[in-house]
């Protein structure tokens, strides 16, 4: 019934997130409006929109102490190719780790957005293949 269709970011430079976004994840543009942009990932129907904002905001949450956590992640097929390309255009990340059956990595964006990328296991319950046998399995 439901699904994800648009993820939204504020950042405070709408031209220069664009620019950062397209280079640095690959979007495509959609469109412009006053206060944003929306956005494409080749290969998906996820959409990605930046809202233009005055200030930074924040895009996790704390768990407890000073952990924290991001509200999603984008899912790579190749986390240590990834890990690279955005580190060869300047893109701070963390070292990729291995959580049992998942890898990743975080990096930010111009505003200090965090992110996640992973890479699943295809023998995790959470790899993409997998979640879709769930929803075979479950409409049989």
């Amino acid at each position: 019934m439901f699904k994800v269709g648009s993820i939204f970011i504020p950042v405070t430079n709408i031209e220069k997130s664009t620019e950062w976004y397209q280079k640095n994840l690959g979007v495509k543009i959609i469109d412009h409006w006053e206060d944003g942009a929306g956005f494409y990932f080749p290969g998906s129907t996820t959409q990605l929109g930046l809202v233009q904002v005055e200030t930074p905001q924040p895009s996790e949450f704390v768990i407890k102490g000073r952990k924290k956590n991001v509200y999603y992640n984008f899912i790579v097929q190749n986390i240590e190719e990834a890990h690279q390309y955005l580190n060869n255009h300047g893109v701070v990340t963390t070292a990729i780790e291995d959580f049992d059956g998942m890898k990743g990595f975080d990096f930010s964006d111009l505003d200090g957005n965090a992110f996640s990328v992973v890479d699943e296991d295809i023998n995790s319950p959470f790899h993409s293949n997998n979640i879709m046998e769930l929803q075979e399995n479950k409409y049989q």
